[in-house]
């Protein structure tokens, strides 16, 4: 019984292992298309084609997001906004947006 037990946890770490790295590589994805969006002015199209891909939809089911439409529609505003993902999961830019969204309840 310990065995299995051991053996469980020890597939349940890999897999969430596996997750994280998936996930990096969907955040790489948005900072290579907000770049394309700086340089070409396509970064939304591109990241749009590259989740609706039979390659984007397996990475970001193993990064555990449902590849549906409204994931799609999401990803391309995020990249349309043009903030990085070291810097949008960052605190101090998550701090600033509570700040604004503060200011905007108050006004």
């Amino acid at each position: 019984m310990r065995d299995f037990v051991d053996g469980t946890a020890f597939n349940n770490e890999q897999g969430n292992r596996a997750r994280k790295l998936f996930a990096a590589v969907v955040l790489a994805a948005l900072d290579d298309a907000i770049a394309d969006d700086k340089k070409y002015g396509n970064g939304p199209e591109q990241i749009a084609r590259w989740a609706r891909s039979r390659d984007g939809r397996e990475v970001l089911s193993c990064a555990g997001i449902d590849p549906n439409e409204r994931v799609v529609e999401g990803l391309m505003d995020f990249v349309g906004k043009g903030v990085r993902t070291s810097v949008a999961l960052s605190r101090e830019e998550s701090e600033r947006r509570n700040a604004a969204e503060q200011e905007a309840r108050a006004a």
